[in-house]
């Protein structure tokens, strides 16, 4: 079970999260605080795992409270401003739930704080160090941020669910036997996407999560991909279950 507590100084706001919560089987609501400083009052009472929080509050910030919590807790930043969400990535934030926060995306994103507290260690060790522009700098990269990597001639520009966009001295080619096969998958020439982020494929192109970028499927990685796309599409079992205007 999962001990929780909700942030917010709207009480809409935790209404809802309060329902969701409670129609989360391993999720257990063991407060609410309508302003930081109550919240930190309920976490030296309470044993704590995850930290729902606004970032928009009076006197003190969800941003300047993650930073007072410094990564003790898992947090799942909650915003009606896209913009501000990206802040919280510095902090290794679980996931962000953008306003009206619907079930069907809280249930994802608890998903994922469920994993991060059942295997902590893999959650801040699974990253990679890349050789930038800059001789003698290399920068570390956590492998559950990358949301697609474009290759550029001598460059790689490793896309992230923060919105930046880190240049690295790389060949495309050479990263597919060094970044986890069970997460990555080349589907171009120019570009390896992170399958946990995929939320469409349309014809030939590939949406992820965190950008408004469609990625194309190359030909000659298309039979490949999709075969492995294979055994998550859900059909119905014949043609009659599939035309309801079907003669039995």
């Amino acid at each position: 079970m999962i001990n929780c507590i909700v942030v917010d100084d709207e009480a809409h706001a935790i209404e809802l999260l309060t329902l969701h919560i409670e129609q989360t089987s391993f999720l257990k609501l063991a407060g609410t605080a309508t302003n930081p400083v109550e919240a930190l009052q309920l976490l030296h009472q309470t044993e704590m795992d995850l930290i729902f929080l606004d970032i928009q509050m009076p006197g003190m910030s969800g941003i300047e409270l993650l930073q007072l919590l410094n990564e003790k807790y898992k947090v799942i930043l909650t915003t009606a401003f896209r913009e501000y969400a990206l802040d919280g990535y510095d902090h290794n934030v679980v996931d962000y739930l953008l306003k009206p926060i619907f079930f069907p995306r809280f249930l994802k994103a608890v998903q994922r704080a469920q994993e991060a507290i059942a295997s902590p260690k893999k959650e801040t060790d699974d990253f990679i160090l890349v050789k930038t522009e800059y001789k003698g700098k290399l920068l570390k990269i956590n492998v559950n941020d990358i949301i697609y990597i474009e290759g550029k001639g001598r460059y790689v520009c490793f896309h992230t669910r923060d919105k930046e966009q880190v240049m690295a001295q790389l060949n495309i080619g050479s990263l597919e036997g060094k970044l986890p096969g069970d997460r990555f998958l080349r589907i171009h020439k120019s570009f390896i996407i992170a399958i946990p982020f995929i939320i469409m494929i349309h014809g030939n192109m590939v949406h992820l999560e965190f950008t408004e970028d469609q990625i194309p499927i190359g030909q000659t990685y298309r039979d490949v991909f999709m075969g492995q796309m294979l055994d998550k599409v859900i059909t119905n079992k014949n043609k009659e279950d599939a035309d309801p205007g079907a003669s039995v």
